[in-house]
């Protein structure tokens, strides 16, 4: 497998790249593309860590402080969908996977098991790096925001859900885990109740302006967070046909 050559890209300013400094850990079997992923996104500002596997993979993130995978599908031993909803399950850090097999049953089945973004091999290192940004600003909005959100949140539907601390707990106060894709497009919805949002908005809305992925990756985030909400199709999210979906509850605001 191969990456586009890095001699082919031209470097982004460094005003852009907003999230430089968070730590980035590329998971790879393949030593050649460890090196150019980790190389690019090391002239960018970004620490990089690398593993070759899953075992690997897990020392890094036990000694903590990892902002965001890089993952392959294709590892030796535990692979990469396995290791992607473990991490999901335990929500872990956000997941941008990396595969050969790019057709679009195999994004779905990534996004299904908790990516937040999945891009084919062989990709263009500064795609990559738009997709990196573009996942960290999302996970990190919050946090740039604190003072104006310390504290806020909102309640629906038995439910609450809390924009600091990127919590959904049920109406027993227990949390359910949300993947970042999840957690922006809920927030998405809940910030727009009663209003039909295209999938083109919603896009736009939970994964940024610079996003190009496919509309049939919102259909899959809102089945998967229908399942989480335990919502039966019509009762809080609404398909409409041939226009969107619909955040159907009252939603109130929280301090």
């Amino acid at each position: 497998m191969r990456m586009t050559p890095i001699s082919s890209v031209s470097p982004l300013s460094a005003a852009v790249v907003s999230s430089a400094g968070a730590k980035i850990l590329m998971v790879d079997d393949d030593p050649g593309i460890r090196d150019v992923v980790s190389d690019f996104l090391g002239k960018h500002g970004y620490q990089v860590d690398k593993a070759g596997d899953a075992r690997e993979m897990d020392a890094t993130l036990a000694r903590g402080g990892v902002d965001l995978i890089v993952l392959d599908v294709m590892l030796p031993g535990e692979d990469g969908l396995s290791i992607c909803r473990r991490l999901a399950s335990a929500d872990g850090p956000p997941l941008i996977m990396l595969s050969a097999m790019g057709e679009d049953t195999d994004r779905i089945v990534g996004l299904e098991m908790g990516a937040d973004d999945y891009l084919p091999k062989p990709c263009n290192p500064r795609e990559l790096l738009a997709r990196v940004r573009a996942v960290l600003r999302r996970r990190q909005e919050p946090v740039m925001n604190r003072d104006r959100l310390l504290g806020a949140g909102c309640e629906f539907a038995g439910w609450r859900l809390d924009f600091v601390r990127r919590e959904l707990m049920n109406a027993e106060g227990v949390v359910v885990n949300l993947s970042s894709g999840e957690f922006s497009l809920l927030r998405a919805f809940v910030e727009r109740p009663q209003r039909v949002l295209t999938r083109d908005q919603l896009l736009e809305l939970a994964r940024g302006r610079d996003t190009d992925a496919f509309d049939r990756a919102i259909d899959v985030q809102i089945s998967r967070l229908r399942r989480k909400l335990e919502d039966r199709p019509g009762d809080l999210i609404r398909t409409i046909r041939s226009e969107g979906y619909m955040f159907d509850a009252k939603v109130t605001r929280t301090s």
